[in-house]
């Protein structure tokens, strides 16, 4: 994929020194190691907030369950009558 958007940012020159040494370390440039540790960054905070929400959803769901539960199926009424026979019929 061709890179054709830019992003510029303003660093200290020790911000810069040491971005600088960590690219010559890996043996990438500093443009590389840049973008590559912004994008790590940036799909870690996307994860995490994703993971938050849905953690947030599972809980609620979860509560409203525990709260208002649905009444029992077909199915479920044929398991605890075949659970009940089988753990009974010893």
């Amino acid at each position: 994929m061709a890179a054709d958007a830019r992003l510029e940012a303003r660093i200290t020159r020790e911000q810069k020194e040491l971005v600088q040494r960590a690219a010559a370390l890996e043996g990438r440039t500093l443009t590389e190691l840049v973008v590559r540790s912004a994008q790590q960054a940036a799909e870690l905070t996307i994860n995490r907030h994703e993971q938050a929400v849905l953690t947030a959803r599972n809980g609620q769901a979860f509560v409203r369950a525990l709260l208002e539960p649905r009444p029992p199926n077909q199915a479920l009424r044929d398991a605890a009558a075949h659970y009940r026979r089988v753990m009974h019929s010893g």
